[in-house]
């Protein structure tokens, strides 16, 4: 049998489409349901907005950022392929998880979206932790929701609808009012009998909403919990003609369960069975870990969230990663630009990374803090980046951009490290994937050394949360011996899959564990220097 081409594959509607809405970029992959591989991507930059104290980005963000992406989805299509998008196997919607997106019966959003990266809801967090007995993050959307309740805010009298970005993208395209479970249990927690919102919680949230005079409960409000695999609906006339207002995709394409960006990385690094794992480090940074039991307490600094199936995660997040490092690279690359030196991004990334591995396994005492937005788990409401040094430290190039790399994943090895610490949870397999691990092999060791474990990377990682969203969209309709969702990825996405793996050294896990106590040493100048300049 003669094999088909993308151009056959694109014109006879067979391919499937993975849209990711990121903190830095809304990415579209289209893949090919048989190799699984991509076979075109489009994209478009854009940018969270602080304002009114709130992170936030507007309907028209998403909408136009949505269109952009989708547009030059088409044009790569156009000019790798030679023809256009007129009808797909499947579509799958994901993005930023948790969030704070409320809307009235007519669909008008109430309030300016609340993203992950706001920390106003201490209060609100803190005592729905303990009226629950479960951690609530600052970030989830039952958290904004009770804060927006304690300040007695005016729009809570019209709530129809509560959802997350992704919910809300796929009810433009759908009209339907649904959310993967992934995403849903950064709403609320999820009971992992029934795989649907925890009614014991949902129960003493009504109780709360009761008490304050509102109309609604949460049964109300919230999204339809889905699975993946399960039908959510299909792309309707508007729809169709929102994504795509050239005209040329047509209706009725079949859309997989919208899903957050944790689960879409869960899956592009095959990491949904029990003791594996993943660490997703760009903008942000978090990992997952698929338990086999659970914790023996709730922790702060660990969220309990469930893989695209329900099975429940041990989940570590952290509001800051990639940024200030981002930064400082651009610097250098301003130091070219003075210096008539023609270098891109990329050269620069790579020598910048790969040099500084050659620095002091501790940095020589050098200690930066990424912190671009509040971070929880340091206790940090504000973002305050910085850099700190004593007269006798060693101050060079390569200790400087390792002290950058350390911070890009300190607070992320403060979580873990409970995790592998006093709750003993083993992995077999710990995959790391986005931007933080592009230069080959650097940030796998820094990575490996904070952890104190192995950290695999495979081939396939780079390709990101759009073409992970993919799959589940591939999954929805492509699966004819209903097989569950760890196994179909093994057996038809992974099976030839190759990984590097590498393992810090001793010396490196010993220099990473004394660089972190002068980081944590030091987050007193933080806090100070956000007190300091408001």
């Amino acid at each position: 049998m003669e094999e088909l081409t993308p151009r056959d594959i694109i014109e006879e509607g067979r391919a499937v489409l993975g849209i990711e809405f990121g903190s830095t970029r809304i990415k579209g992959v289209l893949i090919d349901p048989v190799s699984h591989k991509p076979i075109a991507q489009g994209g478009h930059q854009w940018e969270n907005r602080f304002e009114n104290g709130l992170w936030t980005y507007t309907v028209e963000d998403i909408v136009e950022g949505m269109q952009a992406c989708y547009a030059d989805l088409r044009a790569n299509v156009l000019a790798e392929h030679g023809c256009e998008i007129v009808t797909l196997a499947s579509i799958g919607v994901s993005a930023m998880m948790h969030g704070y997106m409320p809307f009235d019966v007519e669909g008008n959003l109430l309030a300016s979206f609340r993203t992950w990266r706001n920390t106003n809801t201490g209060r609100a967090a803190a005592e729905l932790s303990e009226l629950f007995g479960f951690n609530i993050p600052l970030r989830w959307s039952i958290s904004h929701l009770r804060q927006a309740m304690l300040d007695g805010e005016k729009h809570l009298e019209s709530l129809a609808f509560l959802t997350t970005l992704a919910g809300y993208v796929h009810f433009l395209l759908t009209g339907e009012k649904v959310l993967g479970v992934g995403d849903a249990s950064g709403m609320i927690p999820i009971d992992p009998d029934t795989r649907l919102y925890n009614a014991r919680m949902t129960d003493a949230f009504d109780r709360l909403a009761a008490d304050g005079g509102y109309p609604w409960r949460l049964a109300d409000v919230l999204p339809k919990v889905l699975q993946a695999g399960e039908k959510a609906g299909l792309l309707t006339r508007e729809g169709a003609r929102l994504l795509d207002p050239s005209g040329n995709l047509r209706p009725g394409i079949p859309l997989c369960p919208p899903e957050g960006d944790a689960g879409t990385g869960m899956v592009a690094t095959n990491a949904v069975k029990p003791r594996t794992g993943n660490v997703s480090a760009g903008t942000s940074s978090f990992s997952m870990i698929v338990l086999e039991h659970d914790l023996s307490h709730p922790y702060e600094a660990i969220d309990i969230v469930t893989t695209p199936e329900g099975a429940p995660v041990a989940m570590v997040h952290c509001n800051n990663c990639t940024s200030d490092l981002n930064a400082w690279v651009g610097i250098f690359r301003e130091y070219c630009e003075l210096m008539g030196i023609e270098a891109d991004m990329d050269t620069i990334y790579g020598r910048l990374y790969e040099n500084a591995l050659k620095g002091d396994t501790d940095c020589g005492g050098l200690v930066a803090y990424n912190f671009f937005s509040g971070e929880p788990l340091m206790d940090l409401e504000e973002g305050r980046p910085m850099f700190v040094r004593s007269v006798g430290d060693r101050f060079n190039l390569a200790n400087f951009m390792r002290a950058h790399l350390h911070a890009s994943v300190a607070v992320l090895k403060e979580g873990n490290d409970l995790l592998f610490g006093p709750e003993g949870v083993e992995v077999d397999r710990l995959t790391g994937h986005g931007g933080l691990f592009k230069t080959a092999g650097v940030g796998q060791r820094i990575l490996s050394a904070a952890l104190a474990t192995p950290i695999s990377v495979m081939e396939t990682a780079g390709e990101g949360g759009a073409w992970g969203m993919a799959l589940l969209a591939d999954y929805a309709v492509n699966n004819p011996e209903g097989l569950s969702l760890a196994d179909w990825l093994d057996t038809t996405v992974f099976a030839d899959a190759d990984a590097v793996t590498i393992s810090a050294s001793p010396d490196s896990i010993e220099g990473f564990n004394r660089y972190m106590e002068n980081y944590k040493a030091c987050i007193p100048v933080v806090q100070e220097a956000i007190r300091a300049k408001k």
